[in-house]
């Protein structure tokens, strides 16, 4: 059975092996190991970065989140964002996102000081794009633009 818990800094391995992952599946890119690593004890270390949920199975750790806060002034309140989602490629398509997103959004219903969930997709990661559909996300109110340094 599935569970969702607050991942702890024992974690930090797998969603750092997660995250490397990742970035090649979705961007075929090679993430530096040391900057990602760092990069994942720096939210444990720092509560005010983020802090990660993870999904076990029979105390397998099979899929992490970050949650970060964004402020918005025209609510008074907090948006949570849904960031490096990764599910392991054996277990997609079998809820465990699904469970992960319900668990935090009922988090989000009782806490009154936070307005919502966002998340951002490539826009050519169909799968993914099915997926936050199908939860009842909607990706039709903002585009999202950027600029890298």
């Amino acid at each position: 059975m599935v569970q969702i818990r607050l991942a702890t800094e024992e974690d930090q391995d797998v969603i750092a092996d997660f995250q490397l992952k990742m970035a090649l599946e979705t961007e075929d890119l090679r993430l530096d190991e040391k900057t990602v690593r760092e990069g994942v004890l720096g939210v444990f270390r720092d509560p005010s970065k983020g802090k990660y949920f993870v999904a076990t199975e029979d105390k397998q750790v099979i899929a992490s989140t970050l949650l970060t806060n964004e402020l918005s002034d025209w609510r008074n309140q907090w948006f949570l964002w849904i960031q490096s989602v990764y599910v392991l490629r054996e277990k997609r398509g079998k809820g465990v996102f699904r469970k992960m997103y319900e668990t935090i959004k009922e988090m989000v219903e009782e806490d009154a000081s936070i307005a919502g969930l966002k998340l951002y997709v490539d826009s050519e990661n169909e799968s993914a794009i099915a997926t936050y559909k199908a939860i009842g996300m909607d990706g039709e109110h903002y585009k999202l633009f950027e600029w890298y340094k």
